[in-house]
């Protein structure tokens, strides 16, 4: 599924964020320290190789919300955008951290004048966010940022399961009306 916001594509389909080719940043929903470790944290790490945590170590820990950009080292992508969501229940208040990881990871593939970047449903894994609510979250803050953005022309939302790609198009129907 898909819609336009002036230049900028939104995206939504079920894959592999490490396979997304056509992207320019994907964004690693990272633990504090952004060591490698399990979902997409994991898979990111394991196809990039022990030089993108060489170079993640310069620039941990990092705080909730917070967004820092490596390069894509084994990836088929230049940059990797890590960032690190809040824990539900726990970092308060949850929906303005994960908006912040979104607005952050935005602002910062424009600054590097990035075309395009990939997201997974961040947070919604080991984390505990549920994720319809994450979903609307993402959407909302991709429609907020969009007008603010001057170089990034596709956001694209990767989701891993079929069960998470359909709570995600019933938030991006909610939020764009597609």
């Amino acid at each position: 599924m898909k819609t336009t916001i002036g230049p900028i594509t939104i995206e939504c389909f079920e894959g592999d964020i490490t396979s997304q080719s056509d992207i320019d940043a994907i964004v690693n929903a990272a633990n504090a320290h952004l060591a490698p470790g399990g979902g997409v944290a994991g898979a990111i790490h394991r196809k990039a190789g022990p030089g993108l945590y060489e170079e993640c170590k310069a620039l941990a820990p990092i705080q909730t919300g917070e967004a820092v950009i490596t390069s894509g080292h084994g990836l088929p992508n230049p940059f990797v955008i890590h960032c690190l969501g809040p824990v539900y229940g726990i970092d308060k208040p949850e929906a303005k951290l994960l908006a912040n990881c979104y607005r952050n990871a935005l602002k910062l593939a424009d600054e590097k004048k990035l075309n395009s970047i990939a997201f997974p449903a961040i947070s919604t894994g080991i984390f505990g966010y549920p994720i319809t609510e994450a979903a609307l979250i993402a959407f909302r803050t991709f429609a907020e940022e969009s007008p603010k953005l001057q170089h990034i022309r596709t956001i694209r939302m990767v989701l891993f399961s079929e069960k998470d790609l359909q709570e995600h198009l019933k938030a991006f129907q909610q939020v764009f009306g597609d």
